[in-house]
């Protein structure tokens, strides 16, 4: 087992943070309440400065760097929260600050890092490349790499989360929050569990990973960090291959359980966030939600949901709510194919409008699709209210001799 930080540590950690972060609200959420049974609170860490919990972690590291470490300035690579939290550090600091960051990294985190005031090199199509590329810059310059979650100063940093926690909701029975290198969970449960246990209670942990990027299970089954292959996910940022040595140790005795989620589970959750509570998060801020709307969290006492994260790409937001209503059942696109006669496109939207439905996008063809001369395509993005009025819309056109096609999402 690694060395599990004191309570101390994470005390001392806190006073040194107080003036660069900012504490953040926890609010109830009565629409996962509902779906949970017991009380659910989020915690708004996707208000923190810079949109995400990754400033505890990389303020703390860089506070302390000795003189000598920071005239030789820091190195990092990240998809976007840390490179955002080593910068503004690194700002504060009158740090230079060298920022490795994917080709395909989000413009809003890319933009924000450049105006933090770090150098920003765009290169390798993964965070595994970055960071690699990161290590080989501090070989060569002597810059000191400023790990995302594989350091001990890292960890402490991002666990002064799990003291604010307690300090919320001193009844708190269950946290939720995701998984990518480690960090934070490992910060946070051993953190939560030793101001827990002052106060002669306990607390469960529980671990998200996205199912494309889940290095986790594998890892404790193995007993150690292990790689996977990765595949593509909207979870960037806990889209990592093979988890943090120092978190590891932790993790692997003070987190009670590891749940995976799905890209539609990630979509649905976001939606439900905007909707229920106005709250926007990134894919990976919410994996928690995502776990408790997926039924993969049971808890009869009360939980809180770290919502990590809120730095999401505008266009990336626009296809996951597309997504996520497709997912719950209130977004359809169906293709039906036509006689090529005057009044049947005209038939097919009143039959969907006497369902209750709404067409939001419509195309007509005559071209395609193995047509013969006579036939058209109609293709249709429906607006319905879930999968009972979904089911409903379709067997209303069914029943009129028209054969609807659902077109995967």
């Amino acid at each position: 087992m690694s060395a599990v930080p004191s309570l101390t540590e994470f005390e001392h950690a806190a006073q040194s943070l107080a003036e660069v972060i900012m504490h953040t609200p926890t609010l109830p959420s009565r629409a996962l309440t509902d779906v949970l049974g017991s009380p659910v609170l989020l915690k708004m860490e996707n208000l923190q400065r810079t949109g995400s919990f990754k400033i505890r972690g990389a303020a703390y590291r860089l506070s302390r760097l000795s003189a000598e470490e920071r005239a030789r300035g820091v190195v990092a690579a990240s998809a976007g929260n840390h490179a955002q939290g080593v910068a503004l550090a690194a700002q504060a600091l009158g740090i230079p600050a060298t920022i490795f960051m994917p080709i395909g990294v989000p413009v809003p985190k890319l933009l924000a890092t450049r105006n933090y005031g770090a150098e920003v090199v765009l290169e390798g199509e993964t965070v595994a490349t970055s960071l690699r590329l990161a290590a080989e810059f501090a070989e060569r310059t002597g810059a000191v790499l400023i790990h995302p979650f594989d350091h001990r100063d890292i960890v402490i940093g991002q666990g002064t989360l799990g003291l604010e926690l307690l300090d919320d909701a001193p009844d708190v029975d269950t946290i939720v929050l995701s998984i990518g290198g480690g960090g934070l969970i490992a910060g946070v449960a051993a953190a939560a569990r030793a101001r827990a246990a002052e106060r002669g209670r306990a607390v469960r942990i529980i671990g998200v990973q996205a199912e494309n990027a889940a290095a986790m299970l594998p890892s404790l089954e193995a007993g150690e960090p292990v790689d996977i292959e990765t595949r593509p996910t909207i979870a960037d940022g806990i889209l990592v291959a093979r988890p943090g040595a120092i978190p590891f140790g932790i993790i692997k005795d003070l987190v009670d359980e590891v749940v995976t989620v799905s890209d539609d589970d990630l979509a649905r959750a976001i939606l439900i966030l905007l909707e229920q509570t106005r709250v926007v998060a990134e894919p990976a801020g919410a994996a928690g939600v995502a776990a408790i709307l997926a039924g993969k969290v049971h808890s009869s006492g009360t939980t809180m949901a770290v919502l990590s994260g809120g730095n999401i790409d505008p266009l990336l937001l626009q296809r996951v709510v597309s997504h996520g209503l497709a997912a719950s059942g209130r977004y359809l696109t169906i293709r039906i194919p036509l006689p090529d006669r005057p009044g049947q496109l005209a038939r097919v939207s009143e039959l969907i409008a006497e369902a209750g439905a709404n067409v939001i996008e419509a195309m007509h063809t005559r071209h395609g699709h193995g047509l013969q001369i006579n036939d058209v395509i109609l293709e249709l993005s429906v607006e319905t209210r879930g999968p009972e009025h979904s089911d409903f819309t379709l067997e209303t056109l069914r029943r009129e001799g028209f054969v609807p096609m659902v077109v995967p999402d």
